[in-house]
């Protein structure tokens, strides 16, 4: 339970404490835009503003999830049949990403994630999530991200923090 619940300040908590900085920049920058530049809202709003709501407009918000406790992102791992609706063929894909696009609502805070995978020059996802720079962006990476069709259903209560990239049209695989 955090410290920061049931409403109560106890001046300890690292919860009141940026709440109480927030408040004091708010006082200081009335006349600055000092908005975020990146993040959920603004994905938001670019999604959803007029001049980009279009059949060739942006359809996604692609965004990475930190696990609670370590805060390290979280990779999501898939395996999905290569060759098409053949059964017991016996060739199989596998994804690894950190990047992820909702699709529906389960029963309470569950979701329904397809994983997305960077479309790159090389045609090949390297950049793992051991490197010791914590970058998982792939070389040669083209900006655009490819639909998997790999699906996964998370308990959105097991993270901590989003982080929400620009809004985008996924390639179709």
């Amino acid at each position: 339970m955090s410290c920061c619940s049931h409403g109560k300040q106890s001046g300890e908590c690292v919860c009141d404490v940026v709440r109480k900085i927030v408040l004091a920049q708010n006082e200081v920058a009335d006349a600055q835009d000092d908005c975020c530049s990146t993040g959920c809202s603004q994905a938001i709003d670019k999604l959803l503003n007029p001049t980009t709501v279009s059949p060739d407009g942006p359809t996604t918000i692609p965004f990475l999830l930190y696990c609670k406790g370590d805060c390290d992102l979280f990779f999501a791992t898939g395996v999905k049949n290569t060759n098409g609706a053949a059964a017991g063929t016996g060739a199989f894909a596998c994804v690894e990403t950190p990047v992820f696009k909702a699709k529906k609502f389960k029963k309470g805070c569950c979701v329904e994630l397809e994983l997305l995978k960077f479309d790159t020059d090389a045609g090949c996802i390297v950049g793992q999530k051991g490197h010791s720079n914590h970058c998982f962006i792939p070389p040669n990476t083209t900006g655009d991200f490819i639909e998997t069709g790999i699906c996964i259903t998370v308990d959105l209560h097991c993270f901590c923090a989003i982080q929400c990239l620009d809004p985008v049209t996924p390639i179709a695989e």
